[in-house]
């Protein structure tokens, strides 16, 4: 009997998804993440949310953790279909940063 070499799920346990909150609610969910043992942690947004999302990664990086390093930056774009069924592109970004 051969064993299947398993491939590693990528699960969404160290992601941050960033919204209208106050950037501070979100420093503090990364936070938690490197707390709780976490050696990465992925701070994604779309939109308007963006540069929240960079102020987040910042306050965390120059406050809070000076050790913690921004490891991969990506940036993209999402095709959405609004109400009328036209569709608009929105921008995405994702940054990763390890302990």
């Amino acid at each position: 009997m051969t064993k299947k070499a398993e491939t590693p799920q990528k699960t969404d346990e160290n992601v941050v998804y960033i919204g209208k909150k106050p950037a501070m609610s979100y420093v503090l969910a990364v936070m938690t993440q490197f707390t709780a043992g976490a050696k990465e942690v992925q701070i994604k947004a779309r939109g308007k949310s963006i540069s929240r999302a960079v102020d987040v990664a910042e306050i965390v990086k120059n406050k809070f953790l000076p050790d913690a390093k921004v490891k991969n930056i990506e940036i993209g774009t999402e095709e959405r279909i609004v109400d009328g069924g036209n569709k608009v592109n929105v921008s995405t970004l994702s940054i990763v940063l390890a302990k």
